[in-house]
Parts: structure tokens; C-alpha cells; sequence
């Protein structure tokens, strides 16, 4: 205890001696010089006294008498007034002195003012480099942390690369026994499928033997035969429409098979490609097994196909036409549950139309986008909508209140698609970073992301738990995914580049826009290509040109880059082209809910079609 009190004392008095030295040293000559003018200023005094002492003196001399005195007297005044002149030339200079130390004294002011803030910015100066130095310590560290890391890193790639190394000699082995036992393997299927074949050549021989005798003997009924085909007159009186008589069936493979029975769904089970028959073949054999005609002639294969005569009829008229979007339209989609369509274009924004009331104003406007929309969908209840855009991101909007719930940005590439898995809860998108990212929509945070290897133009999901993703890319494929796993299901290769996928509701077929100018038909279960579409005037619009499906998934539609919209039935063929469009279509969708199709283009404008 007695040291500490030392010390305290002994820094105490140090700091008192330097505060005293500081300040005396400033006006040390002032208080000399000041001293001797007080020293001088007593001597005077003293002179002063001495000289009024001998002054009196005289002065009693000269009371006294003599002559001589009077001389001295004289000398004793002038000396005196010369001394009192020097007395106050010495006050007069003590004076100056006086001011001059006040003087002194207000700069030693300002200069402690000086050093006062000097030394606090001393003292920031030295916490700022005491607080650097501790950063550089610890990067210090940290550097040696990941040098040490750095090292670990280098012998598990060298591990890994001799591991891989190792396992490539074995896959090459794999791939050759592989190769081998699929050699053996195709010849069985070669022999099995040859002889199948032949078994199948003659069953279809002989029911198209069948078939041809029974349409002649069906020419050569009796003319009572055709009166049962005559025409019902109608309330217009001037013709009538074609009918349907379900009363005269046609014979098919030793059984009878109903005119109710040959319609679209037997096409789609390739009754057609089993009898041999092309369209005109197939229309043919139906009117002369007992379809109504009238007017004493036939309706052509393109009339029955433009409205419906074999399944659903096409919307061939334009129900409405309005202005979408500033610039050029790139998306459009309809809502799954009321009669509203959703469109996104290159001026950054996604709108919707209420179609129900045939307004041609936009039921809302929804913006936070900072770049052209790529792809628009809806969730199965209709209550959100997923855009996609050229900034590198995807937001989520509520259909209700037109508010931005959620923006997805990690992606290094324009987002082009985007679909919804295991709804409402995660979303899945693809970019032109050759990535696909699964995003958890409560943490709004990417759980997963899938390397393609090759830019995605079009996703979509098989179910409503997502369990697979199927996503097309710019080198030719189509890769399956199963989100359970990390690796990659399956791919499928296309002939060119792939624009767009649409999958049926049943999950079980799916259409692929391919940028040489065909769409492909792919059976899922087998996952291959079952059917092209094409004609000699279609032209894919673009990289990102969407095809899609009706509800009924028995028809096929595509935009061109010739403005038309090309209309397949799922068996082949074409049934209709729709006008409307001055310039290049990008993308089309079929209502959900009703026979109407919906398009956008490069120019502003969308078009609703409908069959009524």
C-alpha cells in the first residue's frame, strides 16, 4: 500500500514540477528584466532619499550663508531633475512591460487552447492505431488459418483426384461390360420386335380386309338405307347442320363398334395408324358407315376439323383485342380459377385483365420488376402469381391486394422460368446461369441449387409435391430431376435448342418447342418422342416462343414468327391457323376453364380467342 501511495505522490509532483516549467519557462526574461527594473527602481529610491537628505542639508547650509553654496544647490537641482526624468521614463517603461505580459499572457491562452486539442487528437489518434493494429492482428491469424486450410484443401484434391482417378478406370470397365450386355440386349428386343411385327402386319391385314368389305356392302344397301340418312329441316328453313347417327354403326375387327365410340378418344389410341387410314380415309369411311349428309354433298376434312366436327371446337374468333403493354409482350398466362389473364413484357411490368368483364383496362399493374418480364404463373389457387425477369430475379405477388410478397435474387443470369413444388411453400426456378435454384418461400432463402451445365429457357414440375422437375435447355436436352435426390434423373436430346415444355394434366405426355421449327410429343412413361408437329409456314418466333396444351390435352397451339398461331390436334394434324397478329407471336395459353386462348407478340397487343 505504501509503495502505491509513493508512487502516486512521486507522479504528483513530477507533474507539478512540468506544469511549472512549462509555465515559467514562457515569461522566465519577462520576470527577470521586471526584477531588475524593481531593483533599479529601489536603488533610485535610494539615491532619491540620499539626495533629499543632502539637499537638506545645503539648504541649512545656505541658511547659514555662503556663496559657494548656491552653486552646489544648482548642481543638486539639475541632478535631481535629471533623476526624476529617469524615474519616469522607468515607470513609463514599466507600464509597456505590464501590457506586454497581459499580452503574453492571452497567447499562452490560445496556445494552451493549441495543445488541448492536439492532445485529444492525439488521444483519437492512438485508440484508432491501437484499434488497427488489433484488425491486423487478427487478419494476421486469420491469414494463417487459411493458409493451413488452404494446405488441408490441396491434399484432399489430391486424394480425390486419385480417387477419381481410380473410379474412372472402373466406370470405363462398367461402361464396356455395359456396352456389351446393351449389344445383346438390342438384338433380343430386334428379334422379339421383328416378330411382333409380322404378328401385327397380319392382324391389320386382315381387319382392313374386313373393313373394306363391309364399306362396300354398306354402298350397296338398298336406297331405303339412305332414306334413313335424309335431312331433319331445321327452324331456318334453309339447311341444316351436320349431324350424328349413332344408329348405323360401322363393323371394326369382328365386333360392332359405334359412331359415338369413333371419335377423338379413338384416335388418340391410334385406331387410325391400326386401320392404315389417312385423314380423308378416316372421314370417308365414317360418312359412309352412316355420318348424316346433307345437300347431297360432303363436308371437307378441313371444315370438320375448324369447327370441332372431331373433338372440341377451335376459338376462331377474336373476342378481344386491347394494348398490353408498352413495349414488346413476352408472357401470358391464365388464371386456374376465374376467367383472368396475367401478361408480362419488356416494360417491366406483369398486368392483369379481367376477361369475365371484357374490360380492355388492366385489373392491376404489378411492378417492383427492374427489367423486361420474362415468364408469368399462377399457383393452383389462383391467389399468387410468380414472375420471372431479365434482372436476375423472381418476385411473388398476391392476386387479392396486387402487393410483392417475396423477391428471389441469387442468380448471376436472367431468370427465364419459373413453377411453383410442394405449393405454397418452396418455387423452383432456371436461368441462363446454367442453374436451377429451389427457393423456400418462409425464409425467402435458396435451399438448393441444381448445376444444368447449359442455360434453361422453360421448366415445369409432374405433380403438386414437385417430386420431379423437368427442365429444357439451350443444348438440345431435356433433363429430368428428382428433388429427393442431388444428381440428375435422366435427359432427353432434341434436334435443336429447346424454347418451351408444357405437360398435360395427367403428367403422362409432354410438348417441347424446338428452335428448328418442329414441337415434339413425348410419352413421359417411356420418355421418348411419340409424334412432330411442324408445317412448311412455321416458324418458331424466338428463343423463349411457348407452346401449351388445352385443358383437355387433345390439342396442341404455337405461336409463329409469322403472326399466325398454328393449331394441332395431338394425332398429327393440323386443324386451324389463327390471324390477328402483325408481327411475331411469343407465347399463347389456353384457358383452364373455357375453350379461349389467349396470345401476346412482339408487338404490344393481346389477343383472346374464342370459339362463340
Amino acid at each position: 500500500m505504501s509503495t502505491e501511495e509513493t508512487t502516486w505522490r512521486e507522479h504528483v509532483v513530477r507533474a507539478l514540477r512540468e506544469r511549472n516549467r512549462k509555465e515559467c519557462d514562457n515569461f522566465k526574461e519577462i520576470i527577470e528584466q521586471n526584477n531588475r527594473l524593481i531593483d533599479h527602481v529601489a536603488q533610485l529610491k535610494s539615491d532619491n532619499l540620499k539626495l533629499s537628505v543632502e539637499n537638506e542639508q545645503v539648504r541649512n547650509a545656505v541658511s547659514t550663508g555662503g556663496a559657494g553654496s548656491n552653486v552646489a544647490i544648482a548642481t543638486l537641482e539639475k541632478k535631481l531633475l535629471s533623476q526624476q526624468e529617469e524615474l519616469t521614463d522607468l515607470h513609463k517603461r514599466k507600464g509597456e512591460n505590464s501590457q506586454m505580459i497581459v499580452d503574453l499572457n492571452q497567447k499562452v491562452e490560445q496556445q494552451k487552447k493549441i495543445i488541448s486539442e492536439k492532445e485529444h487528437s492525439l488521444a483519437d489518434q492512438q485508440t484508432n492505431n491501437n484499434r488497427l493494429r488489433a484488425e491486423v492482428q487478427l487478419l494476421h491469424s486469420s491469414l494463417e488459418e487459411l493458409k493451413k486450410l488452404n494446405t488441408t484443401l490441396l491434399d484432399e484434391h489430391t486424394a480425390l483426384q486419385l480417387a477419381f482417378s481410380s473410379l474412372e478406370e472402373k466406370l470405363r470397365g462398367v461402361q464396356d461390360e455395359n456396352r456389351c450386355l446393351l449389344d445383346r440386349l438390342m438384338r433380343y428386343k430386334s428379334k422379339d420386335a421383328d416378330k411382333l411385327n409380322e404378328e401385327n402386319e397380319s392382324i391389320i391385314r386382315k381387319r382392313s380386309a374386313k373393313l373394306k368389305r363391309d364399306l362396300e356392302d354398306a354402298v350397296r344397301e338398298p336406297s331405303s338405307s339412305s332414306n334413313n340418312l335424309a335431312p331433319t329441316p331445321t327452324s331456318g328453313g334453309s339447311g341444316t347442320p351436320l349431324q350424328r347417327n349413332s344408329t348405323s354403326p360401322a363393323q371394326f375387327g369382328g365386333g360392332l363398334l359405334g359412331d359415338d365410340d369413333f371419335d377423338v378418344a379413338s384416335l388418340n389410341n391410334g385406331a387410325m395408324e391400326a386401320l392404315g387410314l389417312d385423314d380423308d380415309e378416316y372421314i370417308s369411311a365414317r360418312f359412309t358407315a352412316g355420318e348424316g349428309i346433307h345437300d347431297g354433298h360432303r363436308p371437307s376434312i378441313d371444315m370438320l376439323k375448324a369447327t370441332g366436327y372431331l373433338g372440341q371446337p377451335n376459338p376462331t374468333k377474336i373476342l378481344m383485342k386491347f394494348e398490353a403493354h408498352e413495349n414488346e409482350s413476352h408472357a401470358v398466362r391464365w388464371s386456374p380459377v376465374e376467367r383472368m389473364v396475367a401478361t408480362g413484357g419488356a416494360d417491366r411490368k406483369v398486368k392483369l385483365w379481367d376477361v369475365g368483364k371484357g374490360s380492355t383496362e388492366p385489373r392491376a399493374v404489378l411492378s417492383g420488376s427492374s427489367a423486361g418480364i420474362n415468364s408469368v404463373d399462377f399457383d393452383s389457387t389462383g391467389a399468387y402469381i410468380l414472375g420471372t425477369s431479365n434482372d436476375y430475379g423472381a418476385r411473388v405477388w398476391t392476386v387479392m391486394d396486387n402487393r410483392l410478397r417475396h423477391t428471389l435474387t441469387g442468380h448471376s443470369g436472367k431468370v427465364m422460368a419459373a413453377k411453383y413444388v410442394q405449393e405454397p411453400i418452396k418455387v423452383v426456378t432456371g436461368s441462363h446461369d446454367r442453374t436451377l435454384k429451389i427457393w423456400d418461400l418462409r425464409s425467402i432463402a435458396c435451399i438448393e441449387t441444381k448445376f444444368a451445365g447449359s442455360s434453361c429457357n422453360d421448366l415445369v414440375t409432374t405433380d403438386s409435391l414437385g417430386s420431379t422437375i423437368i427442365s429444357g435447355h439451350y443444348d438440345k436436352k431435356i433433363r429430368f430431376w428428382d428433388i429427393r435426390t442431388e444428381k440428375q434423373a435422366d435427359d432427353v436430346l432434341m434436334p435443336a435448342k429447346i424454347t418451351s415444355l408444357d405437360l398435360s394434366k395427367d403428367c403422362n405426355y409432354l410438348i417441347c418447342s424446338v428452335r428448328d421449327d418442329t414441337i415434339k410429343l413425348l410419352d413421359l412413361r417411356k420418355n421418348q418422342v411419340i409424334s412432330t408437329f411442324a408445317n412448311e409456314h412455321f416458324k418458331i418466333s424466338c428463343d423463349f416462343a411457348r407452346a401449351t396444351f388445352n385443358s383437355g390435352a387433345s390439342k396442341i397451339a404455337c405461336g409463329s414468327a409469322d403472326g399466325s398461331i398454328y393449331i394441332w390436334n395431338v394425332n398429327g394434324f393440323l386443324e386451324t391457323t389463327l390471324k390477328g397478329h402483325s408481327t411475331a407471336v411469343n407465347a399463347v395459353s389456353w384457358s383452364p376453364n373455357s375453350n379461349m386462348l389467349a396470345s401476346v407478340g412482339k408487338s404490344k397487343r393481346c389477343i383472346i380467342y374464342s370459339d362463340s
